[in-house]
């Protein structure tokens, strides 16, 4: 059976993984934004507002809320979108996640 590149799945220890990345932004309490990329966008949410493991920038602005999405092939196109984002001025985040709100 023939799958598509983006729908690869991989089996460790008989779970089964997805591994498409995703850069992410996240509104905090302080209404700032993080960005940052992971394979699993609800459970990092769940680390930035609950655990230990959130970024030591979210920790002091909880609760976060995400605001954008973008899933990408790779872990290195996602490094280098994450960084792209990162530069970006608050003005550009804020017309990218209006932006995606309005493609739903």
């Amino acid at each position: 059976m023939k799958q598509k590149k983006d729908q690869l799945l991989l089996i460790i220890r008989g779970c089964c993984v997805n591994r498409k990345w995703k850069v992410y932004i996240v509104e905090c309490a302080d209404g700032s934004y993080y960005t940052g990329i992971t394979t699993d966008t609800q459970r990092r949410i769940l680390e930035h507002n609950y655990s230990f493991k959130s970024a030591k920038y979210t920790r002091s602005r909880r609760p976060v809320r995400l605001v954008y999405e973008e899933t990408v092939e790779n872990r290195s196109v996602a490094s280098k979108r994450e960084h792209a984002i990162k530069r970006m001025k608050r003005k550009d985040k804020a017309q990218l996640i209006k932006g995606d709100k309005n493609e739903l």
